[in-house]
Parts: C-alpha cells; sequence; structure tokens
C-alpha cells in the first residue's frame, strides 16, 4: 500500500480545481435559459470525454508517474467529470420524460465505459509504440 503524501495530495486539489472549472466553463453559460436537455447531453458529453480521457492516461502511462497520474487522472479529470451531476440530472429527466431519461443514461455509462476502453487500447499502444523506439535507439 502506497504511503500518504501531502504533496500528491496538493496535486489532487489543484488538478481537481482545474477539472471542475473546466467543466464549469462548458456547463455554466447554458443556465437555466436552455432547453431542459442541453445541461444534462453537456454533463454526458464531459463524462464520456473524460472517460476517453482518463483511459488514454492510465493506458499511456500504466505505473509510472504517479504524481502525473494523481495530477490528471484523479485532480483534473476526477474534478471535470461527474457521477453526482449526471445521477441528478438522470433522475430529473427521468421524471419529466422516462424514455429519454432512461436512454441518456444508458448512453452516458454505454458511451463512457465504451470511451475508457477505447482510450486505454489507444494509450497501451502508444506506450507500446514509445517502448519500441527506446529499446532501438
Amino acid at each position: 500500500m502506497a504511503r500518504f503524501s501531502w504533496v500528491t495530495l496538493a496535486v489532487v486539489v489543484l488538478g481537481g480545481a482545474l477539472g471542475v472549472a473546466a467543466r464549469a466553463a462548458l456547463v455554466v453559460p447554458w443556465g437555466t435559459d436552455a432547453h431542459p436537455l442541453v445541461v444534462p447531453g453537456v454533463t454526458m458529453l464531459v463524462n464520456v470525454t473524460g472517460s476517453l480521457a482518463l483511459g488514454w492516461l492510465v493506458g499511456r502511462l500504466g505505473e509510472r508517474r504517479p504524481r502525473l497520474r494523481a495530477f490528471a487522472g484523479t485532480g483534473v479529470l476526477g474534478g471535470f467529470t461527474t457521477y453526482s451531476a449526471f445521477a441528478v440530472q438522470s433522475v430529473q429527466v427521468f421524471g419529466a420524460a422516462p424514455v429519454t431519461g432512461v436512454v441518456l443514461a444508458a448512453v452516458a455509462v454505454v458511451g463512457g465505459a465504451a470511451a475508457a476502453a477505447w482510450g486505454l487500447v489507444i494509450g497501451r499502444r502508444q506506450r507500446a509504440a514509445r517502448h519500441e523506439v527506446e529499446v532501438a535507439a
């Protein structure tokens, strides 16, 4: 088990603040005047994009660079994506339009898992290709 590190905690907090700010920059401008599906749709896109990015990061770095993984993965991408907003928005949409709510939730979950898997594949291939270049050099 890894030891606790104040530095790692600090980089996670800093990354989390940046990730939350990035998500807010995409969601907040829509405000309350937008169509009721805009904010849940943006949240879904944020979560699927974040899943792809996290899959890529984990695949690319593997076990290397633990502080970068903590900053970018746990911090930035953890702050950027949001399960709680997704859950609340899915329930709200389901209450107003049950079929749309179920579709939104299914697309978010399946799309997020597929994006994460795709990101892992891409990241692992890039890491393998980089390793082959390093070995050849």
